[in-house]
């Protein structure tokens, strides 16, 4: 706090009235954070998930991981997009991992099949971190993922104890991108990488919301990529790749919505088990929005210098 105050003795502001704005800001992110809560929270969610794969066909006794992928990987392309991020990173079953923002667990649990890793995801939403485990538990993975219910902005890592960091469609609902570039470079090791997907301002006008991350512009905070860059470079984290996904999107969901109206409506396991009957009209916005160039699913990766 001494730089801070420093910088605002300047400005003729007291100890006191320094410690209520951070008090004050303190308040309003705890605020976001319980909206986040409540917009992603979904009453039973365990119990809708099982019913689903029964009527699915699936063995509730011996349930395979790739059961779980159409409601697991719950960001624009699902386990594809997981995969084409993924490909870019080298990794090695003895680095520690840590995912950010993971929701059902999906990426945690892709990561270790693939790569050996053990992973901690951490989520704010305290019904996700208890799916994500059962689901874990279920599927056999019990042993080599684990998560906890916490903040991006406080994650649960000793400095410099990780070696790679994912955050996949997490960031649209975190407003200070500096304060959330600085944390996971707290945690990251010298040589480690931070790999990111996340819905990003790529133009300018209004968004029409409902949007599967927000139900309104109150706690929406899509900003463009030169916000992530100049975070990462204010914690010292270095820009390694960046790419556009904005045609993989489309193609993506076009398919989608293709398959769905041929079937009559969504098969039993989907992403829509986790958007309460809106998962038509937030997806169609999101096209549109993407289509229109105002916003994009944007991949970047960052290195930690060391």
């Amino acid at each position: 706090m001494g730089a801070v105050w420093h910088t605002a003795r300047e400005y003729g502001v007291n100890r006191g009235m320094l410690a209520n704005i951070e008090m004050l800001g303190d308040m309003a992110m705890e605020r976001t954070e319980d909206r986040v809560v409540a917009h992603y929270g979904v009453d039973g969610l365990m119990e809708r998930i099982e019913a689903a794969l029964v009527e699915a066909g699936a063995d509730l006794a011996a349930l395979m991981p790739a059961d779980l992928k159409p409601v697991d990987e719950f960001h624009t392309g699902g386990l594809q997009a997981t995969e084409d991020l993924l490909s870019q990173l080298e990794i090695s079953p003895e680095m520690a991992v840590l995912d950010i923002g993971s929701g059902l667990g999906g990426t945690a649990r892709f990561l270790t099949q693939r790569f050996g890793v053990r992973v901690t995801g951490v989520d704010l939403t305290p019904e996700f971190v208890d799916v994500a485990t059962r689901l874990s538990a279920a599927v056999g993975l019990q042993e080599a993922v684990r998560f906890e219910t916490g903040s991006a902005l406080d994650l649960p890592a000793a400095s410099g104890s990780i070696d790679l960091e994912t955050m996949l469609h997490v960031g649209m609902n975190i407003e200070d991108k500096a304060a959330l570039m600085a944390e996971v470079a707290r945690v990251l090791a010298p040589g480690g990488r931070f790999a990111v997907f996340d819905v990003m301002r790529t133009g300018e006008g209004a968004l029409e919301f409902p949007y599967p991350w927000a139900e309104e512009a109150g706690f929406s905070f899509v900003a463009p990529p030169e916000d992530y860059l100049a975070g990462a470079e204010a914690a010292g984290l270095l820009p390694v790749a960046q790419r556009d996904r904005s045609e993989f999107a489309l193609s993506f969901y076009r398919n989608v919505f293709a398959k769905t109206k041929e079937m009559g409506g969504p098969p039993p396991v989907g992403l829509h088990l986790l958007m309460r009957g809106t998962a038509g009209p937030k997806l169609q916005n999101y096209m549109r929005s993407v289509e229109a160039g105002l916003i994009a699913p944007c991949e970047m990766i960052f290195a930690k210098p060391g």
